[in-house]
């Protein structure tokens, strides 16, 4: 899958977070994906898929992350880094994981999520991306 644009003007997000900010951050989110052009269901998966971004950056990347959301074209974008250790070779799925996992499935649902779906992971952290077609409204 193509990985999302780079932002061409101000971003409509660009934040650090912490687990205390999770809540607040998902609801921010929504809200500029509505104004952006997301709805319904669209916006149900995209606020959902990034929830699950920023947790994991939380709960694997070192307690501390950053989100940039902007639109793009026809695109919403949200972009999510941490500075942990990096996803372990083999954890990025590219394919529905095993029924008998009892973890692993937060980037296979994210990528089911959206529209398009990229991550860059080393021993410095994780930068996932993902991204949504908007209304043309």
């Amino acid at each position: 899958m193509p990985r999302p644009e780079q932002p061409d003007g101000d971003a409509l997000i660009a934040l650090e977070f912490r687990r205390l900010d999770l809540g607040g951050l998902r609801r921010r989110v929504a809200g500029c994906a509505a104004d952006a052009g997301l709805h319904g269901m669209r916006l149900q998966a995209f606020v959902m898929a990034v929830n699950e971004l920023v947790t994991n950056a939380v709960v694997h990347g070192g307690g501390l992350g950053r989100l940039r959301l902007w639109r793009t074209g026809g695109e919403l974008v949200c972009e999510v880094t941490d500075q942990g250790p990096g996803i372990p070779a083999g954890r990025v799925p590219d394919g529905q994981p095993p029924a008998h996992a009892t973890s692993g499935r937060g980037l296979w649902l994210t990528r089911t999520l959206c529209d398009a779906f990229s991550v860059e992971t080393g021993g410095n952290g994780t930068t996932v991306r993902v991204a949504s077609a908007v209304d043309a409204s």
